[in-house]
């Protein structure tokens, strides 16, 4: 099988073909495009930049003030940059996220307009300020140091050629006066070449990744971990509701319900068998029975009983038991789980189990529980076909939700011919 394509420069840059793939190539143009756009606002901070620049070699080389004319030049030309920023930052920000797709299109959401107030005084504007002075100032440097790199490179490799008829090649501190004394460096250069190709695709990445730092939206971030917070909050109610109704199912409906069919089953006792009564009550007792068996399996879905007398280990060994293919448990288990991670732990063997019954074609199972460090770890595998998927519905999705809002993860691998293996990592403090 193959694999998917990388979804943006930084995951291509992993991957062993990069070199002799498109995503180099699509690095170099973005690198190429920022060129002129880092070139106009580097001149535009340039009446500001390069006085400042000047003043602050004059005070660290001569040890000279800064005059009073120079200081108010500086201090106008600050605030005039302060002041332009937020403005200029809604240009270079909206070219920036269109732009950033050449190399990662992944989608960037726009920052909605809330007016020009909210450029001053919203952290997200001035981050988009932050990106822009970025351009203007330290890109321009990075990009005239790689393209020196990339210029002597290639002058290295041409050097057979520039050489001779009085010329020479210099770099550094050695010379080539002759083609074939220049030879050498046209190797190295040759060399060097991938090397360099792969570091400018990695300095696009890089720009990138600041880029979707800088640009992306704060509160994204914020109301995901909000809907994570919330989700725990929401399993946490689920389980406090859960053990309302099965203590009221359990000491309540169910006391009752088996007084009743005492009762009934007494009643018949006493009626004569060719009594008119006597068939409806044998019907009136059959069914309390029947609902008293339904009951029972209410509440064992709510929380199997096993599972609060046995304790997670003894409720698999249980399940291993019932099992239609031979299951073997081994379970390294210190002390108690939360309810919530027992529960979820238990409804994964279970529903792992009943997947190998019904699609894996396996001769036998096995479940493994422990601890790592701060997580209880639950592996079930079989032998069977594999070829697992959870756009099949086998089931495999919901568990992943369930295991996801119990605050941990699921992870699978079942590749075509098998095995199989589910494992499950739980959060759980000891």
């Amino acid at each position: 099988m193959t694999s998917p394509p990388p979804p943006h420069l930084a995951g291509a840059l992993r991957r062993r073909g990069y070199l002799i793939s498109w995503w180099p190539w699509r690095a170099l143009a973005y690198l190429v495009t920022t060129a002129p756009i880092a070139g106009v606002l580097s001149l535009g901070m340039l009446p500001v930049g390069a006085p400042l620049i000047a003043a602050v070699n004059a005070v660290r080389q001569h040890d000279r003030p800064i005059s009073l004319p120079l200081a108010l030049f500086l201090a106008v030309g600050a605030l005039t940059a302060v002041a332009l920023g937020p403005i200029v930052s809604i240009a270079v920000a909206t070219v920036e996220r269109w732009r950033l797709g050449v190399v990662d299109p992944r989608p960037l959401p726009a920052r909605p307009w809330t007016g020009l107030a909210a450029r001053y005084t919203t952290a997200g504007a001035w981050r988009e300020v932050a990106y822009t002075a970025l351009l203007g100032s330290v890109v321009p440097l990075v990009y005239w140091f790689s393209t020196l790199f990339l210029l002597i490179d290639l002058v290295m490799i041409a050097s057979p050629w520039l050489v001779g008829n009085g010329d020479r090649f210099v770099l550094i501190w050695s010379t080539a006066d002759t083609p074939g004394e220049a030879v050498p460096y046209a190797i190295a250069g040759a060399l060097l070449l991938p090397v360099l190709w792969y570091g400018l695709g990695a300095l696009a990445a890089a720009q990138a990744a600041v880029a979707r730092w800088l640009l992306g939206s704060p509160a994204e971030a914020t109301a995901l971990r909000e809907v994570t917070r919330s989700r725990a909050r929401l399993v946490g109610a689920y389980e406090a509701e859960r053990r309302r109704i099965e203590r009221d199912l359990h000491d309540g409906a169910q006391p009752r319900l088996t007084s009743l069919t005492l009762h009934l089953g007494m009643a018949r006792l006493d009626v004569p068998a060719d009594s008119p009564a006597a068939r409806p009550l044998a019907v009136a007792h059959d069914q309390a029975k029947n609902l008293m068996v339904m009951l029972r399996r209410i509440v064992h879905g709510i929380r199997p009983q096993s599972l609060t007398d046995l304790g997670l280990a003894g409720a698999v060994r249980e399940l291993a038991h019932e099992a239609v293919v031979p299951v073997t448990v081994s379970a390294d288990l210190d002390g108690p789980l939360p309810e919530v991670v027992e529960d979820t732990a238990y409804y994964v063997v279970a529903e792992s189990l009943t997947n190998v019954a019904r699609h894996a074609g396996a001769s036998r199972a096995q479940v493994r529980l422990g601890r790592t460090g701060d997580r209880l770890v639950v592996e079930v595998s079989d032998d069977g076909r594999g070829g697992a998927d959870p756009a099949r519905g086998s089931g495999l999705t919901g568990l992943a939700d369930r295991v996801a809002a119990a605050g941990g993860r699921l992870l699978l691998a079942s590749p075509a011919g098998g095995p199989t293996l589910v494992r499950v990592e739980l959060p759980c403090r000891r």
